[in-house]
């Protein structure tokens, strides 16, 4: 609502106020008053568990295990619920990332006509930021330069061949050749997460977009699926 051409503050869904002290879940993203979100959490330790590294979140349920806040620019501050410290390398982008990770990928951009055109013969200027920081999001090290150029070598040597005789492979078998070299070559570090990389990989190839850019459309992407679940929640209640 707007009112002499100016938008009144988002309100906190718990004390209804205008929002004060920002302050996000970690996993459903859904925002708060810092305060309001905190007492809110050690409530429902209280009632529930004394030990419990989680909550649900007031709105979603999702199941949460930090509160971001105090963002400025690239540094935050993060309250653990299980009382651990902040990963001090950890910006508030891969607290982003972590999320992505954790919610349903969906189809924000059309990987399969990225390799039916072919459009993997243009290079991809930030993909060498991207991967860094998917790594470190994936294993939590802020030292990931050998899995990092490890990776980075496998996904620029696969580029070159289709230079060669790989350009008579169909854009099937080649998308099937481009996972089975990432699956080798990321398994040994990234283990069950190695899948879901590589179609976080695509994604972000797909797009053409630079790495604030693509953050922007993927984080519209889940809060439309936020307001979904919110919404289908209120019907089935």
């Amino acid at each position: 609502m707007e009112t002499s051409g100016r938008t009144e503050p988002e309100a906190c869904p718990i004390c209804l106020d205008p929002l004060q002290r920002e302050a996000y879940l970690d996993r459903c993203f859904h925002a708060f008053c810092y305060h309001c979100i905190v007492n809110w959490s050690r409530f429902i330790k209280e009632k529930y568990c004394q030990s419990a590294t989680s909550i649900k979140c007031p709105l979603c349920k999702v199941e949460n295990f930090s509160i971001v806040y105090s963002f400025y620019g690239e540094s935050f501050s993060r309250f653990y619920l299980n009382g651990a410290s902040q990963d001090s390398f950890f910006t508030s982008g891969h607290v982003f990332r972590l999320q992505c990770y954790n919610s349903e990928p969906g189809n924000i951009f059309n990987v399969q006509q990225y390799w039916k055109h072919q459009r993997y013969r243009r290079q991809n200027i930030w993909l060498s930021s991207w991967l860094r920081r998917e790594i470190q999001t994936l294993t939590k090290e802020e030292d990931v330069d050998i899995i990092f150029h490890h990776v980075l070598g496998v996904i620029e040597a696969f580029f070159r061949s289709n230079e060669g005789h790989d350009m008579k492979l169909s854009p099937e078998k080649r998308q099937e050749k481009f996972r089975a070299m990432l699956v080798d070559a990321a398994m040994p570090f990234l283990g069950e997460r190695t899948e879901r990389f590589i179609s976080e990989l695509e994604l972000f190839l797909a797009s053409g977009l630079n790495i604030e850019a693509y953050d922007r459309v993927y984080m519209q992407k889940i809060r439309e699926l936020c307001n979904s679940m919110e919404a289908s929640s209120e019907t089935n209640s």
